[in-house]
């Protein structure tokens, strides 16, 4: 029996944008996975805060990522908090190739398949009529350079 790990279906729960998280939330449904980067010092930041953690400046800016990650750590779910969620799920910690750590969920494979370090990329799927989300799956054959370029090793 097949156990392959899906997308949630759309009208499931679906985050709510906030003020500061909605350049984030409107590059989803565009297919644009965004981070924010810090015009002072470079440092790349996952989520939306006011200011840079590593040298506290304001001067933030929206970019794109590049939509490429390795799988740091992961759980995943057969008995969800609510019947809203089609189980099973698995929610990850991945470690995008912009050096950052996001929590997304992991699509594209069965549960027994995940391992540590395994190439991903990013691909986005609708909850709502406004809104998609991310979700990591498997690049089969790619590491390195050739995952930040979509491209298979030789």
């Amino acid at each position: 029996m097949s156990l392959l790990l899906r997308p949630q279906a759309i009208g499931g729960p679906a985050p709510v944008p906030s003020h500061f998280s909605r350049p984030f939330w409107d590059g989803c449904v565009l297919g644009e996975l965004r981070i924010l980067r810090c015009l002072n010092c470079s440092q790349a930041i996952a989520d939306a805060p006011r200011i840079c953690w590593r040298c506290h400046s304001r001067e933030l800016q929206w970019e794109v990522a590049i939509g490429g990650a390795a799988l740091y750590s992961w759980s995943v779910v057969w008995r969800p908090q609510t019947t809203d969620f089609e189980v099973p799920y698995a929610v990850g910690i991945v470690t995008l190739d912009e050096g950052i750590q996001l929590v997304s969920g992991l699509v594209g494979c069965e549960p027994g398949d995940l391992a540590e370090g395994m190439a991903l990329a990013v691909e986005f799927h609708p909850i709502s009529e406004e809104l998609s989300l991310h979700y990591f799956h498997p690049v089969v054959g790619a590491t390195g350079e050739n995952l930040k370029r979509g491209l298979p090793d030789a």
